[in-house]
C-alpha cells in the first residue's frame, strides 16, 4: 500500500498546485460550454495528466530506490507509456493534435512496449485449450491495436466528473488483486502506483470538477491499465486471457459499439464526435428528470449524478473478472453477459424507455 499512498498524497497536492496556478494551465482551459459532448459550465484546466503522471514517475523513482530489481521494467514501461502522454499533454495545450496523431503515438507506445517489455499477446485461452500465437506478424498488430484501443476507449468514456478515473482505479485494483495471488510484483507496484495518482487527482474532479483529465490523462492512464493487463495475463499463465478480456469490456465494448453506431448506422466518420454514448444518454435521458436542465448548479448536479451509474455497470465486469481471474468459461459467459446488458440497456434508453430502477424522482 506504500506505493498506492505515496501516489495519492504526490498526485492529490500537485493537483491542487495546477489548481490554483494559472500560469500553469494557461492555454489548456476549458472554456467550450457548447460542444456535443461538453457538460460543465464554467472555465476548467483539462491538464489533470500532468500531476497524475509526474506523481507516477516520482513513485517509480522510489520504488526503483526501494526495490532495484524492478528498475529495468518500471523505467521501460514510463518511457513507452511517456510517449502516449505526450500526445495527449500536447493537444490539452495547443488543441493541434489531431486524434489520428494521438492515436498513432499510443499505438508507438504499445510497439515500444512488445519490445522493450515483452508486452505481446502471445496466447488466447479457451475452455479445454489454448491457442498459441508465435508469429510476429499476428501478434505484433494484435498486440499494438489492442493497447491502443484501450487508451483510446478510456478517453472516450471520460465524459463525466469522476467516470473514467473511478472506473480504472477499480480495474487497476482488481489487476494488483490478481497480481497478488500469482506473486507478480512489478504488476502489483505498478498497478498501486498508477491508481493512487488517479485517486489523487479525483478528490478534485469529483463531484463538482475543478479540473478535468484531459487527453493527457485519459491516454496516459488508458496505456498503463491496457499495458498492465497485457503482462499481468502475458507473464502468468494460469491468468485466463479472458480476464482481461472481462475487466476491460466496459471501455472497450463502448468504443466498438461507437465505431459501429457512427459508422454503419448514421454513416459518418468514427472519429466525429457525439453526444449518443451510454453515459451521455443517461446524463440526458435518466438524470435530468431528478434535476432541472439549465440553472448551472443543476447542471453540475446533474454531472456529478451521472457517473455512478456506469461506475456499478462497469463493476458488473470488474467483480466477476477478479473472483473468477483463473476460471475461462466463467469468464467468457460473462463476457456476453455484459454485452448482452449494454445493448439491452442502451436500446431502453434510446427508446425513452429506460429501466424504472435507473429512474431517480425529482424530490418536491
Amino acid at each position: 500500500m506504500f506505493s498506492f499512498l505515496l501516489s495519492f498524497i504526490a498526485s492529490a497536492l500537485l493537483t491542487l498546485l495546477v489548481i490554483k496556478e494559472a500560469r500553469l494551465h494557461g492555454p489548456a482551459l476549458d472554456t467550450d460550454f457548447h460542444g456535443v459532448q461538453k457538460v460543465h459550465v464554467h472555465d476548467v484546466a483539462r491538464i489533470g495528466g500532468l500531476p497524475i503522471f509526474v506523481a507516477v514517475a516520482l513513485s517509480s523513482a522510489i520504488s526503483i530506490w526501494r526495490v532495484p530489481v524492478l528498475s529495468q521494467l518500471l523505467l521501460s514501461l514510463l518511457a513507452c507509456a511517456s510517449v502516449a502522454f505526450v500526445g495527449g499533454i500536447v493537444e490539452d495545450y495547443t488543441g493541434r493534435v489531431s486524434a489520428l496523431r494521438r492515436l498513432l503515438l499510443t499505438m508507438t507506445a504499445a510497439t515500444l512496449g512488445y519490445f522493450l517489455l515483452d508486452a505481446r499477446i502471445d496466447r488466447l485461452d479457451w475452455m479445454f485449450s489454448v491457442w498459441p500465437l508465435p508469429y510476429v506478424w499476428l501478434t505484433l498488430p494484435l498486440t499494438v491495436l489492442a493497447v491502443a484501443g484501450i487508451a483510446n476507449a478510456v478517453n472516450i468514456i471520460d465524459g463525466f466528473n469522476g467516470l473514467a478515473s473511478v472506473v480504472v482505479i477499480c480495474m487497476l485494483l482488481s489487476l494488483g488483486y490478481v497480481a497478488l495471488q500469482v506473486n507478480d510484483m512489478f504488476v502489483l507496484i505498478a498497478a498501486l502506483m498508477v491508481a493512487g495518482a488517479t485517486a489523487g487527482f479525483l478528490i478534485w474532479n469529483y463531484p463538482v470538477g475543478l479540473i478535468f483529465l484531459g487527453d493527457g490523462g485519459a491516454y496516459f492512464i488508458g496505456f498503463m491499465l491496457g499495458e498492465l493487463a497485457l503482462l499481468l495475463v502475458m507473464r502468468n499463465p494460469q491468468v485466463s486471457t479472458w480476464y482481461a478480456a472481462l475487466l476491460l469490456i466496459y471501455p472497450a465494448f463502448e468504443t466498438l459499439f461507437s465505431v459501429y453506431r457512427r459508422m454503419f448506422v448514421r454513416g459518418k466518420s468514427p472519429a466525429m464526435p457525439d453526444g449518443i454514448h451510454l453515459h451521455s444518454l443517461i446524463f440526458r435521458r435518466v438524470v435530468q428528470w431528478a434535476v432541472g436542465r439549465k440553472e448551472a448548479r443543476a447542471l453540475i448536479r446533474r454531472n456529478s449524478l451521472t457517473s455512478p451509474y456506469l461506475w456499478l455497470f462497469s463493476l458488473m465486469a470488474v467483480i466477476p473478472a477478479t473472483v473468477f481471474w483463473r476460471h475461462t468459461w466463467v469468464l467468457m459467459l460473462s463476457c456476453l453477459l455484459f454485452i448482452g446488458s449494454y445493448i439491452w440497456i442502451y436500446v431502453r434508453i434510446v427508446r425513452f424507455k429506460a429501466p424504472r430502477w435507473m429512474i431517480r424522482h425529482k424530490k418536491h
